[in-house]
């Protein structure tokens, strides 16, 4: 390791003879080294500098050694990390590779076999950094399906093909659109977010294109679209499925023509875009329903791709629930609470209908409503049954609609209740009822429910 002069290892190992020997070696071979005597100690470290190297034990008084990994390896991903631990078993050696060790190792180690280990995983790195791999924007796991995701989105990065990502909702799409753009040689220019669902129909086309002064009444000056904004950069179209039809012929010519033309306006404008679509349905559907036009479909599906649902990689949820841990923890400005590895086997076996974003929502529920040091089994139990304190959709519905109710009472009623249940939250709610968040918002005015109280 002689040639790894200039870099720093982090030995973190709650034996005092165990950090000797370890920093004894290093030194020898030319490292700068470093020690903490525990979880907690290695965190502000860590926090406070990069280290190339982690080395850590796994069992130790004041925190879990894996735990500790999956916290470095989400903050500094060029960190490489090897575990080692006296009680090693083949179910936690996998558990560890899979979570993001780079070796793992079990005590009594020669330190034979630790420089071989820590010139195998440097190795490694250093391919990396030739490869030019750029950060994650925000993407948490290592689960096979979705390195597979980004490799794909790392490709599709490398040209200018437009991209269509067709996902479930909460799985992350508008994270792996940015992820396209941070690879891509339009990295430095803008990255502009349009949400097709959320901006209603009469303002989107102004919203996509622009307008100039007294197209419309309230237009008192004019105003470039995102298209325009996007210039150089790359334009998401999120929820591309809720485009209204009568705005897809203008969307396609824009796509096919790279020109715009405001609102109002008589002078095209060439836009030089990358367009990245998101969908949580499928858009070859909607083409067959007629609710959406097939030529901007084969324009906007150049490359596709797609993210797996949480249940495909549950691998990575013990990881996302660090993540969001440390995260959630932050925000409260309370100490980072130990989550027990019981309460990690527990997220495991739920399927996250939600995906990541119902993962993080939990985590986040769990963290605001306990000051427990360790979070346990229970809390899942407490507050995943019963996260807002009422019956479940199913019996609220068999105990309050009687036979002979309309079709449109009985909509009504499974809308307000599905709301009352979800907080007022319309996205949570449009997930659970399986429609658009435009058909909520719709709804909602329909059936003349307050909207201040679904905002």
């Amino acid at each position: 390791m002689s040639e790894q002069l200039a870099q720093s290892v982090l030995v973190v190992d709650d034996e005092p003879a165990m950090r000797m020997a370890l920093s004894a070696n290093f030194e020898r071979e030319g490292w700068g080294v470093e020690t903490a005597a525990g979880a907690t100690e290695a965190l502000e470290k860590i926090n406070a500098k990069k280290y190339p190297l982690v080395v850590t034990d796994v069992r130790m008084p004041d925190g879990n050694g894996l735990q500790l990994m999956r916290s470095v390896r989400h903050s500094h991903p060029s960190t490489a990390v090897i575990v080692l631990t006296a009680f090693g078993n083949v179910p936690e050696a996998v558990q560890a590779i899979q979570d993001g060790a780079c070796d793992y190792l079990t005590k009594p180690v020669s330190f034979e076999q630790l420089r071989s280990s820590v010139q195998r995983v440097l190795q490694h790195a250093n391919k990396l950094d030739a490869q030019g791999d750029r950060p994650t924007a925000g993407i948490v796991g290592t689960s096979p399906s979705l390195l597979r995701a980004l490799d794909r989105a790392r490709h599709a990065a490398k040209t200018n093909a437009d991209v269509l990502i067709e996902a479930e909702s909460g799985t992350g799409k508008e994270l792996l659109a940015r992820y396209i753009h941070e690879n891509s040689s339009r990295k430095d220019k803008p990255f502009v977010a349009v949400n097709c669902a959320a901006v209603p129909e009469h303002l989107l086309e102004s919203e996509l294109f622009g307008h100039v002064r007294g197209a419309y009444t309230g237009a008192t000056a004019s105003k470039a679209g995102k298209f325009e904004l996007a210039h150089g950069g790359t334009l998401l179209l999120d929820e591309i499925g809720e485009m209204p039809v009568n705005l897809q012929p203008k969307l396609l010519r824009a796509l096919q023509e790279r020109h715009v033309e405001r609102l109002g306006g008589t002078r095209p404008t060439p836009v030089n875009i990358r367009v990245v679509a998101t969908t949580n349905v499928s858009l070859a559907k909607l083409v067959d329903e007629g609710r959406f036009r097939a030529d901007l479909y084969y324009r906007l599906n150049v490359i596709p791709l797609t993210l797996p649902p949480l249940r495909e990689r549950k691998e990575d949820i013990a990881t996302l629930a660090d993540h969001f841990a440390r995260r959630f923890s932050d925000g409260a400005s309370r100490p980072l609470p130990t989550l027990q590895p019981d309460f990690m086997a527990e997220l495991q076996k739920q399927n996250w209908p939600g995906n990541v974003r119902e993962l993080a929502n939990f985590m986040q529920r769990v963290l605001t409503l306990s000051d427990a040091v360790e979070i346990g089994p229970q809390h899942l139990a407490a507050e995943l049954s019963n996260p807002h304190g009422n019956k479940d959709t199913g019996s609220v519905m068999r105990s309050s609609v009687r036979p002979g109710t309309s079709m449109r009472e009985l909509e009504r009623h499974l809308l307000e209740t599905t709301l009352d249940m979800t907080g007022g939250n319309r996205t949570r709610a449009a997930e659970m009822l399986g429609v658009s968040l435009r058909t909520i918002r719709n709804k909602i005015r329909e059936y003349g429910l307050p909207p201040r109280r679904y905002a």
